[in-house]
C-alpha cells in the first residue's frame, strides 16, 4: 500500500517547515505582475511561483478557480503545474472546495484523487455542507491511493462564521461537529492521519480540543487577511509539532514577478512560522 499522505506531510514539514504557498493567479495579481490576463500569463505565474517555493515550502496550494476560468486551456496549465511539482517533490493541495451528493463526489474523487487522472494531487479541499457522510467517496479514494483530504471547518472569511458557529440539534457547533467527525476517521490510522481540516488563523479557537484531531491542519488567513505567525502559534499551541501547515498567498505573491524576491519572502515566512510552531 502507498505511504499515506499524513505520513508524507508530517515528514515534509519536519524537513522543510510549515509553509504552504498559495498559487492564486487572479486577474488582479497578473496585472500587478504587469502581465495580461491570458493562459500564457497564467502558466508563467504558476511556474514562477513553483520555482520560488521549491526548497522552502512543504506544499503549494493552487486555487483551482483561477485556472478553471480559462476552461480547458487553464486545466492544461494546472495539469502541468501538478506534474512539475511532483517532479520537484513539492506536495500539491488543490484548493477546489468540492462537495456534493455522494454519487457526484465519486466523480470528483476520480478527478482529483485517482492515479489515472492527470489532475491527481496529494490532497484536496472539500466542503462538508451537504453532510460529512456525503464526503465518504473522497475519504475512500484518498485511503486507496495514499492521498489526503482537507475538510472546511472554520474558514478565514468572516461570512462563514454564522453557518460554521451555528448549533446542531445536539447543541454542538457545526465547526466542532466537523472537527469531531474528521478526528474519528483519523483514529483508524497509525501516525498522522490523512484527513485534515481547514481552520483559519483569523478565527477564535473552537470548543473542540485541537490536539485530538490526529490529522493535519491547513491554516489560511495569514498575511493579507490579517493574522501572523504568533496568531497561528496561539491557536495551535497544544498541537503536536509538524501537524500544522500554514498557507500564505498574497503576502508572497505581491512580491513577484521576479523569482528571487518571491523565494526570499517565502523563506522569511517559513522561518517565522517554523520559529513558533
Amino acid at each position: 500500500m502507498a505511504e499515506t499522505f499524513g505520513v508524507r506531510l508530517h515528514e515534509r514539514i519536519r524537513e522543510l517547515g510549515p509553509l504552504c504557498v498559495g498559487i492564486d493567479p487572479s486577474r488582479e495579481l497578473l496585472a500587478r505582475w504587469d502581465r495580461p490576463d491570458t493562459t500564457e500569463s497564467l502558466e508563467f505565474f504558476a511556474m514562477t511561483v513553483l520555482e520560488a517555493a521549491t526548497g522552502v515550502a512543504s506544499a503549494i496550494k493552487p486555487q483551482v478557480a483561477f485556472f478553471e476560468r480559462f476552461g480547458s486551456a487553464g486545466f492544461r496549465v494546472l495539469e502541468r503545474l501538478v506534474a512539475e511539482a511532483r517532479d520537484a517533490e513539492v506536495l500539491v493541495i488543490a484548493d477546489a472546495k468540492r462537495g456534493d451528493f455522494s454519487l457526484t463526489n465519486e466523480a470528483y474523487a476520480q478527478a482529483w484523487l485517482s492515479d489515472a487522472s492527470p489532475l491527481a494531487v496529494d490532497a484536496l479541499t472539500v466542503s462538508p455542507y451537504l453532510g460529512v457522510d456525503a464526503l465518504t467517496p473522497f475519504f475512500d479514494a484518498a485511503r486507496n491511493s495514499g492521498r489526503g483530504v482537507f475538510v472546511l471547518a472554520a474558514t478565514s472569511n468572516p461570512e462563514g462564521r454564522v453557518l460554521q458557529r451555528a448549533r446542531t440539534d445536539d447543541h454542538e457547533r457545526v465547526e466542532d461537529m466537523v472537527l469531531r467527525e474528521v478526528a474519528n476517521l483519523n483514529h483508524r490510522d497509525e501516525g498522522l492521519g490523512s484527513f485534515g481540516v481547514v481552520l483559519g488563523a483569523t478565527r477564535d479557537a473552537p470548543e473542540f480540543d485541537l490536539d485530538t484531531l490526529a490529522g493535519p491542519y491547513l491554516v489560511p488567513g495569514v498575511g493579507a487577511q490579517g493574522a501572523d505567525a504568533n496568531d497561528v502559534a496561539r491557536l495551535f499551541s497544544r498541537c503536536e509539532s509538524a501537524t500544522v501547515l500554514v498557507s500564505v498567498s498574497r503576502d508572497i505573491l505581491f512580491t513577484g514577478p521576479e523569482r528571487r524576491p518571491l523565494h526570499d519572502v517565502a523563506r522569511r515566512w517559513r522561518d517565522d512560522l517554523w520559529g513558533v510552531l
